[in-house]
C-alpha cells in the first residue's frame, strides 16, 4: 500500500479526520500471489501493423484491427487474410485509426459486427462506431451495410486520447469508452459532451431509457459515466455483469474502475497521477461526489485491453483479471476477492513489447496483441 493511502488510513483510525467510504482507493501495489505459474508463450500469426483489437469467431478463428485501417481475419495456422473490404475511412494518426471490434450476441445468424475507429471529419476528429455484415465468399470477405451507429461529440482537434474500448451488456447493449481528447480534458466534467465518458447505446445507436441522464436538460443522453481520461479497457464481468474499465493516468494514477450509472469517475478534479511537467493536477486524490478506483498504478503501466478468465485450462487465474500494458511492457495479472485487488503478477515482462489487447480465446488459453509494425498474436498457457 502506498505511503499516501497508508497514511489516510492512520489518520481515519486515530479519529483525526472523517472521510466517506471509498475516499481513498482501495489498494495500489499488490503483494505477489501466493500461487505463481509462468506462461508458455508461443507465436500463433505475425506481420500485423499495430493490431489493437482481437475478437474471436464462434468457427475459432480470430478478426483482428490494424490501427492504419486493415480488418484482417486470423485462421487457427496462423494464416492471415487480405484486408477484409468494406471498412470504413480512419483517421490513421497520433493515437487514432481502426480500433477496436466487437461481435453483436447474435453473430452466429446476423453476421453483425461492430467496429470503433478515429473518423476523419469537416470539423475534427472524433470516436466513431459503425456496425456492419461480415460476408465471406470463398477466400474473400467484406463488410456489408455499414452504417455509422455513434460519433462522440463534439469534434475534436488532435490525434491523442480516443478511448474506444467496446464491451457488449448481457442484455445486449453496448458500452463504448471515450477518451477526452488530453486538451480538452477538463470537458471530462462536462456532460454536454462525449468527451470522458462511458457511453451505453443500443445495437442501432440510440440511447436506452433507462440511461442516467435521459431527460436532463444540457446532458448528452447516451452518457453512462463520466469523469474518465482515455479508458483503453473495458470487459462485463461474468459473473456480476458489472462493466469494469481501465484507463489512462498521465504520470501515475491508471486506474481499474467499476462503472455504475451515472456516476462521476473524477478526473482531471481527482487523481493518483501528476502531469507530464510533474505539476499537481486537480484538488487531490479525492472529493465528496466523485468515485475511487478499485485499484491503481503508480508509476503508469499505460494499460490498454482486458480480460477476466474463466476456463478451466489455468486452475491458477481462474477469476483473475489480465490487462495489457504498453509502457509497461507486461501482461499484468490481478487477483481478485470480490472486488478487491489482492494480489499481482507481471507476465511477460522477458517479451519487452507492447501489449494492446487480451482475450481469452475458446481453447482456454489467454491470446494476446503486441503493438508494433511487426505485431504478433500469441497464445500463452500456464507451465505445469
Amino acid at each position: 500500500m502506498s505511503s499516501r493511502v497508508a497514511g489516510a488510513a492512520l489518520l481515519i483510525a486515530l479519529g483525526l479526520v472523517a472521510l466517506p467510504v471509498h475516499a481513498v482507493a482501495r489498494q495500489t501495489k499488490a503483494p505477489p500471489p501466493t500461487e505463481s505459474h509462468r506462461a508458455t508463450v508461443e507465436t500463433v500469426a505475425k506481420g500485423l501493423v499495430h493490431p489493437w483489437g482481437l475478437q474471436f469467431l464462434p468457427d475459432g478463428r480470430m478478426l483482428v484491427t490494424e490501427r492504419p485501417g486493415r480488418l484482417r481475419l486470423v485462421a487457427g495456422d496462423g494464416r492471415l487474410s487480405a484486408p477484409i473490404a468494406g471498412v470504413p475511412a480512419v483517421l490513421a494518426q497520433g493515437q487514432g485509426g481502426l480500433l477496436d471490434v466487437a461481435l453483436a450476441p447474435d453473430f452466429a445468424t446476423s453476421r453483425v459486427i461492430f467496429l470503433s475507429y478515429a473518423e476523419p471529419r469537416n470539423d475534427g476528429n472524433g470516436t466513431a462506431v459503425a456496425r456492419a455484415r461480415l460476408m465471406e465468399s470463398g477466400d474473400s470477405a467484406r463488410l456489408d451495410e455499414l452504417r455509422v451507429i455513434f460519433r462522440q461529440a463534439p469534434s475534436g482537434a488532435g490525434a491523442l486520447h480516443y478511448g474506444s474500448r467496446l464491451a457488449i451488456a448481457r442484455d445486449g447493449h453496448l458500452f463504448v469508452t471515450l477518451g477526452e481528447r488530453y486538451h480538452g480534458r477538463d470537458f471530462a466534467q462536462d456532460l454536454g459532451r462525449h468527451w470522458g465518458k462511458v457511453v451505453r447505446i443500443a445495437a442501432d445507436g440510440t440511447a436506452p431509457r433507462d440511461n442516467p441522464f435521459i431527460g436532463r436538460a444540457g446532458a448528452r443522453a447516451e452518457v453512462w459515466s463520466y469523469g474518465h481520461r482515455n479508458p483503453q479497457s473495458a470487459a462485463i464481468h461474468p459473473v456480476t455483469g458489472k462493466l469494469w474499465t481501465v484507463e489512462h493516468g498521465a504520470q501515475g494514477g491508471d486506474e481499474v474502475n467499476i462503472l455504475a450509472a451515472g456516476k462521476n469517475y473524477g478526473w482531471p478534479v481527482i487523481t493518483y497521477g501528476r502531469d507530464y511537467t510533474g505539476a499537481r493536477i486537480g484538488e487531490g486524490t479525492a472529493k465528496p461526489g466523485m468515485e475511487q478506483p478499485v485499484y491503481y498504478w503508480d508509476p503508469s503501466i499505460a494499460p490498454s485491453g482486458m480480460a477476466f478468465y474463466t476456463a478451466d485450462l489455468a486452475p491458477a487465474w481462474k477469476g483473475n483479471l489480465f490487462v495489457g500494458a504498453l509502457a509497461g511492457k507486461h501482461l499484468a495479472r490481478l487477483v481478485l476477492d470480490g472486488e478487491a485487488v489482492v494480489a499481482e503478477e507481471r507476465l511477460l515482462v522477458d517479451l519487452g513489447e507492447r501489449i494492446r489487447d487480451v482475450r481469452q480465446g475458446p481453447d482456454g488459453a489467454l491470446y494476446v496483441l503486441t503493438d508494433s509494425p511487426e505485431g504478433r498474436v500469441l497464445r500463452l498457457t500456464p507451465q505445469r
